[in-house]
């Protein structure tokens, strides 16, 4: 054998281990595309309920918001109305009754009073310190 032909049974041999490893790596390229496939293909089969589901509960969410909201400005209507009402019988009323309790305070208090004279306090004084009558009395029981 010549070394033209012992070149090309290399290159030969070379060319064939280059084609099976390519062969092999668009195989397990083949097959990684066959997975992805298949994920995206249950992915979107599980997304669209989902979305579906989102959908509703959004649609519900802004009923209710719809519903709080006319809540919130009856709620209000119903403040205002309370103030206005609050402030028309505190001005109408708030007044007279004021009068009324002073005239009546005045009253008791002209009727009530007695002239009563008041009984002076009986301290003992002990090495600067003030005791009330009522403990004087006790010490004296014991």
């Amino acid at each position: 054998m010549s070394g033209g032909e012992v070149a090309g049974i290399l290159v030969a041999v070379f060319w064939a281990i280059l084609v099976s490893f390519l062969a092999v790596a668009l195989a397990r390229l083949a097959q990684t595309l066959r997975a992805t496939t298949k994920l995206v293909a249950d992915v979107t089969e599980q997304a669209v309920p989902l979305l579906a589901d989102a959908s509703t509960a959004v649609r519900s969410a802004q009923t209710q918001i719809d519903r709080v909201d006319a809540i919130a400005t009856d709620v209000q209507e119903v403040t205002s109305n309370a103030s206005a009402l609050s402030t028309t019988v505190a001005s109408t009323f708030g007044g007279p009754l004021v009068k009324v309790a002073a005239f009546g305070y005045g009253v008791r208090r002209a009727l009530g009073r007695k002239e009563v004279p008041a009984k002076p306090s009986r301290r003992t004084v002990i090495v600067g310190r003030t005791l009330p009558s009522a403990r004087r009395g006790k010490r004296k029981k014991d």
